[in-house]
């Protein structure tokens, strides 16, 4: 198993506290599902789970900062923010941002997933 699998299967594993999730691999990281809803992610050995305007102060409040890359020499910020460090800490922090992460996916469905529903 891969170092970046076996994140995968641990983060899994801690947010078994919160719900049943599953990892699926993509673009060289993982996303991160509940329900059938992705409301977080895995790139470079790290976690983001999704935010919105009404959590995204708190995620910024604990230092953290948003998923970016580049493409084409431009930066692309995601909605996505570095899990604080009480995520991997304590369960019931862990707990509480995944229901953040979560709540924040469900006020924001990704559209594409809707597309594809509606295609199938």
């Amino acid at each position: 198993m891969s170092e970046a699998q076996e994140f995968a299967t641990h983060i899994v594993d801690l947010l078994d506290v919160y719900a049943p999730c599953e990892a699926r691999r993509m673009f060289g990281g993982f996303d991160i599902f509940h329900q059938g809803m992705m409301f977080g992610l895995i790139a470079g050995g790290s976690l983001y789970p999704k935010a919105d305007t009404e959590s995204r102060d708190l995620f910024i409040a604990e230092g953290s900062e948003a998923f970016s890359y580049h493409k084409k020499d431009k930066e692309y910020r995601l909605s996505y923010y570095l899990a604080p460090e009480t995520f991997f800490e304590d369960p019931g922090a862990c707990q509480h941002w995944a229901r953040l992460a979560f709540d924040a996916a469900s006020r924001n469905p990704n559209k594409s997933k809707k597309s594809r529903q509606k295609s199938s």
